[in-house]
């Protein structure tokens, strides 16, 4: 085993190397290597001094929450206070607090007035944590929909909170402490044999790209995520009429000449399209995709079909400047095979979109505006 180990890792080695020092393309890639290392040391040092912020708001935060529980301990809190208090936790659960009429006597809490069925349990939770209160009353008028009852129309649906790890989003402390809990595990894993190694591995490494992307971890394998594991946003002016921009961006075949990667596509009627691109170390990916909104001049929208390799979708507006410029803004979220560790790993091989986004844009920007075709595009 570990000769085999010894050989795969022999043969890696010596990919790496001959990838790196490319008599062509080496330089490049060292110095794209080097760039992003040092910007991987500058998210480093931003991250930590976020963690140290979160740790110290948590820390003034619980010495606080101690601080006033101890000195109202023992202490009657008035009627009115109490209501105020009450109230304010009923923003915090009811999409509709305004319509909950509350009634304090002596720590009893009255709840009245209509309130959605699906937010009943959670408010009569919620209200007894509020310090100072002895006994909540429940005369609250359930609703199964908000038809026909004016108070309860429109408002922002509430979320009961969830376990911070739970969420969509971890907090830098959060993020900290499973990244180091993922390592350990994964280097724990990594020293045992069989079934269990891949186990606790497995569960080390999830944790560890979980704390990386702040992703939720469907968007980080890709399953489930539809057309979003990883997203993108640029925006650039063009010195050009919005009419020559947007009359350029929908006729497809105009990508090759300022897009690197993408080889070819193929028109298949108004609405539908058939790209040929190159994708990690230039093997070609193909896939179908088809508007799915087309305002003149404003707007063009997609979506791959189903069952695209590489499911995405995207959104380009057009707006006129007053300078007669037109301001292009692109909105695009794909799911690469392997969700965002696909991305991770193709962006290693320098197929990375959001940096070529960039470079894309810079060259149909001087293609637009001068008519010079890019030499460094796909169809150059």
């Amino acid at each position: 085993m570990n000769r085999g180990l010894s050989m795969i890792g022999g043969v890696g080695l010596g990919a790496a190397l001959a990838y790196l020092y490319d008599p062509e393309m080496g330089n490049r890639r060292r110095a794209m290597i080097r760039d992003k290392a040092v910007r991987a040391l500058n998210k480093t040092g931003d991250a930590v001094e976020a963690t140290a912020r979160d740790v110290q708001h948590r820390l003034i935060g619980t010495v606080s929450e101690l601080r006033s529980r101890v000195e109202e301990a023992g202490e009657e809190v008035g009627d009115e206070l109490l209501e105020a208090r009450v109230r304010a936790k009923l923003g915090m659960v009811s999409s509709h607090p305004g319509a909950i009429e509350v009634r304090v006597n002596d720590g009893k809490v009255t709840l009245s007035g209509p309130i959605l069925a699906e937010e009943v349990d959670y408010v009569l939770s919620a209200v007894p944590s509020v310090r100072g209160v002895k006994e909540v009353e429940n005369q609250l008028e359930v609703h199964q929909t908000s038809d026909n009852v004016p108070s309860l129309q429109g408002g922002t649906p509430r979320k009961p909170p969830q376990f911070e790890l739970m969420q969509e989003h971890w907090s830098p402390t959060a993020r900290t402490l499973m990244g180091i809990t993922g390592t350990v595990l994964t280097l724990y894993g990594w020293r045992r044999d069989g079934f269990f190694r891949t186990i606790v591995g497995t569960i080390g490494l999830g944790a560890l790209a979980r704390s990386v992307t702040n992703m939720p971890m469907k968007r980080i394998v890709g399953v489930g995520a539809g057309h979003r594991a990883v997203d993108i946003q640029k925006t650039i002016n063009i010195a050009a009429p919005v009419e020559k921009v947007f009359e350029f961006w929908n006729n497809f075949q105009n990508f090759p000449k300022f897009m690197s990667n993408v080889r070819e596509v193929q028109t298949q009627g108004e609405d539908r399209s058939h790209w040929i691109v190159s994708g990690p170390a230039g093997v070609p990916v193909e896939w179908d995709a088809e508007i799915t909104e087309r305002i003149p001049n404003k707007i063009i929208a997609w979506k791959t079909v189903p069952g695209a390799t590489v499911e995405h979708a995207g959104i380009v507006r057009f707006d006129p400047n007053p300078d007669g410029t037109t301001r292009v803004e692109i909105r695009m979220s794909y799911n690469p095979p392997a969700g965002a560790i696909g991305h991770v790993v193709a962006s290693l091989f320098g197929a990375d979109p959001k940096s070529e986004m960039d470079a894309d844009l810079a060259r149909m920007k001087t293609l637009i505006e001068t008519g010079i075709r890019p030499h460094d595009a796909a169809a150059a």
